[in-house]
């Protein structure tokens, strides 16, 4: 067995750890809660209407008075979808296009704080801050060689702490302990890669949430990045061994707003920035020796905005739009990451019952820009555009005892 076919199949499942078919740009998921997906994830920072600010600005906690609990699933319907012009090789496959390398995936979420005092609240979460998920329906797909399956898992487990400085501060601080899961697979003459890796990380969040005045809120939040030393066994054909490869999970800052405009109408907004520089390249070791295998990625940006109207005392409703650009640069896209800059266009309602609680359904279309490809691997390569979209489902209850 050579040693570079082994260095660029591990590369790749962890690439797609932090760039697979999840539904925000670089692959990660905004959809820690179905609460904020009829406004597109606008003013997540400083909303603060449930327990999921856990996750999103943990100061947002002394917002909220008693025990409260929040429990939703999202469902992500990704598609890509790839057009062959003009690709060439030795290896390549002779069977189609691949088909639809998206599908439907669960993205669930948990959340329970609770107010200890006028000035301290404690909280709880469980999320997944990063997934993906590609499945080419047929192995000898024109693109074999650069991808056939990719799947990734991450939990992360968020014990939070808010403080209430005063009238108009609220502080507030996390710790993050995050497990990643990885599959992948792809064809070579010496037969099927294969590769299964995990590990976990710790990290923490922050945030600060400022009440300018009674009907508006600021909101500001960090989450670290997350350093993993991956281990696992990878297999061509017949053949395993061990390998590790060091990698680091970029970091997230958000400055929101929230404001009350009217006794019915209420408008927020969302500016989120990520550190996808800190993927540049991928250090693997194993029996083989080591290599670095470039990733090249740019740091991203995403700008939300949404609004929600009071029908009545029980319902609201919600829109919203986002603009997510994408870390992927044009010349390093993979058949793993499909990725471009996507537009969000969301809509969701909200039914409060009383003391039984609220639910929130939401809705999105991803119309992501047609990815084009040009990647090269053990002498082949695949040249052609992506039809890619996604749509998102989610439901939330959330209730305060």
């Amino acid at each position: 067995m050579t040693t570079k076919p082994t260095l660029s199949t591990l590369a790749a499942v962890l690439l797609a750890a932090f760039s697979g078919s999840a539904a925000a740009a670089g692959f990660q998921l905004w959809e820690q809660n179905a609460s904020g997906l009829g406004v597109a994830y606008a003013g997540s920072a400083a909303v603060a209407d449930n327990a999921s600010t856990i996750f999103y600005n943990p100061a947002g906690m002394t917002q909220l008075p008693g025990l409260q609990l929040s429990v939703g699933m999202s469902g992500v319907g990704s598609s890509y979808r790839f057009q062959n012009q003009g690709s060439s090789g030795a290896l390549l496959g002779n069977d189609g296009n691949g088909g639809d390398a998206g599908g439907w995936h669960a993205v669930p979420n948990f959340y329970v704080s609770r107010r200890l005092s006028d000035d301290f609240a404690v909280g709880l979460g469980v999320s997944s801050p990063f997934g993906s998920s590609t499945d080419y329906e047929n192995a000898n797909w024109v693109g074999r060689v650069q991808a056939l399956k990719t799947e990734i898992r991450t939990v992360n487990y968020n014990p939070a702490l808010a403080y209430r400085v005063n009238d108009k501060v609220s502080l507030g601080i996390g710790l993050n302990y995050q497990t990643v899961d990885a599959e992948m697979s792809s064809y070579s003459p010496l037969g099927l890669y294969r590769l299964k890796g995990d590990d976990h990380a710790w990290g923490w969040n922050v945030g600060a949430l400022f009440t300018l005045s009674p009907a508006m809120r600021l909101g500001v939040s960090y989450r670290s990045a997350m350093d993993y030393h991956l281990s696992g066994t990878r297999s061509v054909g017949a053949t395993g061994a061990p390998a590790t490869a060091d990698i680091k999970l970029p970091d997230t800052f958000v400055l929101s707003v929230w404001q009350q405009l009217s006794e019915r109408w209420e408008a927020m907004g969302d500016l989120s920035w990520t550190r996808w520089s800190t993927l540049d390249k991928l250090q693997v070791t194993g029996s083989f020796g080591t290599d670095v295998e470039p990733f090249n990625y740019r740091n991203s940006w995403r700008l939300a905005w949404g609004a929600a109207y009071k029908a009545n005392d029980q319902i609201k409703l919600k829109f919203g739009l986002a603009y997510d650009r994408t870390p992927v640069q044009d010349a390093w896209r993979s058949a793993r990451v499909p990725d471009n800059d996507r537009l969000w266009l969301s809509l969701g309602g909200q039914w409060d019952s009383g003391s039984y609680g609220k639910f929130d359904l939401g809705y999105t279309y991803l119309y992501v820009k047609d990815p084009g490809i040009a990647q090269s691997k053990l002498g082949t390569t695949l040249r052609g555009d992506y039809d890619a979209s996604a749509h998102i489902l989610g439901a939330q209850y959330s209730v305060a005892y």
